[in-house]
């Protein structure tokens, strides 16, 4: 009877346990930091980096604009990767790759090799940042506990812009700034592969429910899309092309040629899509408010936010002789706000939801950036102080609004995909944005500091459409 008994008990399956929480926000956090941190390192070294590589004013946007090309490019197909293959493997692999290319850019000889190594750093990010999304929404299951992930994460998106431009400033060159981030990201992946959980690589298809609340993975194993992915990225190449070289002219014959290609390209995008068996976007999603509220907000983030501040530190060391260093410092009152406001946001839960706090993101933002008209044409950078300081509490409120409304608004198994999507989308505005803005900055007839007027009264102006367009998109029912 003994026997018996001993033999029955060990014949109910035990659910195992989820793995520690801990251990997974800390590293996927502290590599979304670096990627960060990469991703802001030209921004106060442009004007050093553009002198070194002997790269002339119209093709500026490409120092800055590799590392959102790759994220646009290539977010989508990592997600689908992350949910099908492994959150887990992806990560690794990403955060590992990251700093090999982050290496390799700091010994780039002219403009185009170094763009190649920052469309390949961006490549690596869309891997972490798409899994590092997925990793927390399987590790925090719970409502309160993703809250506060979330929050988390978005506090590190901030802290890492924050973060890089001091750290790259501080450096004697930027060759070894990115040796020192390179660096960087090889630790954490190599911590990485030892600590974070490998409970999906164990668990079996047999083992494996319709949802799996083990594993870091969707329930299904997929092909990925690479016809969407050649399809989308070819798009957003001509896109990007089209908007550096409108600086000098839009109606000139090759920027009209460009975009259309773009449009064509996208439009061959969406056809691709419906006829795969695996798409890596389910254009189905759509149809839910939310998944539109996040990818709007994601997109106009890119546009209105990031576009202008990614290329205004260097009109400040242009306009005011400010020196690399005394620009980060200035801008770590922007990059600081946001990242107290993104950690101390999820206190707002239950008072206004995530898609509200986009809205008063976007205003605040707006109202910031109008605050600061006239600033560089004064030659006083006090009298930035108070839009970023506004800009820097809508900042946050962006940053930790999006994170969680990516996870929320796609079914539970692919978490990761709601992530790469609403990223794709921030990275595409950002690649527009940072064109855009050069281009409205530099073509100003009465020169860089009216140009920088025209290009923040844009700016604001797009943060209010993003404002009411994601205030209007509610959840049906």
């Amino acid at each position: 009877m003994t026997r018996f008994s001993e033999r029955t008990i060990t014949e109910v399956p035990t659910p195992a346990p989820l793995p520690p929480a801990g251990p997974t926000l800390a590293l996927t956090s502290a590599a979304t930091a670096v990627a960060l941190m990469t991703y802001t390192a030209p921004m106060v070294t442009l004007p050093d980096i553009a002198a070194a590589l002997h790269t002339p004013l119209s093709a500026q946007a490409w120092l800055l604009n590799g590392t959102p090309l790759g994220l646009a490019a290539l977010l989508l197909v990592a997600g689908s990767l992350a949910d099908d293959y492994g959150r887990r493997r992806v990560f690794v692999a990403g955060t590992l790759a990251l700093g090999l290319t982050t290496v390799l850019g700091a010994f780039a000889s002219n403009t185009w090799l170094f763009t190649l190594a920052r469309i390949a750093q961006g490549a690596a990010s869309a891997a972490l940042l798409a899994s590092s999304l997925g990793l927390i929404a399987h590790a925090f299951p719970t409502p309160a506990g993703r809250l506060r992930a979330t929050g988390v994460w978005g506090a590190f998106v901030s802290g890492g812009i924050a973060v890089g431009p001091i750290v790259t400033g501080a450096m004697p060159s930027w060759r070894l700034s990115y040796v020192v981030l390179g660096a960087a990201a090889v630790v954490v992946g190599a911590v990485s592969a030892r600590a974070l959980p490998h409970t999906e690589e164990r668990r079996t298809a047999e083992e494996r429910p319709s949802v799996d609340r083990y594993a870091s993975r969707a329930p299904r194993g997929r092909r990925p899309d690479l016809g969407g992915a050649v399809t989308f990225g070819s798009a957003l190449i001509a896109l990007v092309a089209a908007l550096t070289l409108g600086r000098d002219g839009w109606l000139r014959a090759p920027v009209g040629l460009l975009l259309l290609v773009s449009l064509v390209l996208l439009a061959l995008f969406v056809v691709v899509e419906r006829r795969a068996a695996a798409p890596m976007i389910d254009l189905g999603l759509l149809r839910r408010p939310g998944f539109l509220a996040s990818s709007a907000g994601g997109l106009f983030t890119g546009l209105a936010v990031i576009g202008l501040f990614s290329f205004l530190p260097a009109l400040l060391q242009q306009t005011m002789g400010l020196s690399a260093m005394d620009t980060a410092w200035l801008f770590l009152l922007w990059s600081g706000l946001s990242f107290a406001v993104a950690l101390q946001a999820r206190r707002l839960s239950g008072r206004v939801s995530p898609r509200l706090q986009l809205a008063l993101g976007f205003l605040l933002h707006a109202a910031g950036v109008l605050t600061m008209l006239g600033s560089i044409g004064s030659g006083s950078w006090t009298r930035l102080l108070p839009g970023l300081v506004v800009a820097g509490v809508g900042s946050g409120l962006l940053n930790a609004a999006l994170p969680l409304l990516a996870v929320e608004s796609v079914p539970a198994q692919r978490a990761a995909m709601g992530s790469g999507a609403q990223q794709t989308l921030r990275y595409i505005g950002s690649c527009a944005g940072v064109a855009l803005t050069i281009a409205l900055a530099t073509s100003s007839s009465g020169g860089l500091a009216q140009g920088a007027d025209v290009a923040m009264v844009v700016s604001a102006g797009l943060a209010v459409v993003a404002g009411v367009v994601v205030g209007v998109l509610r959840e049906r029912g």
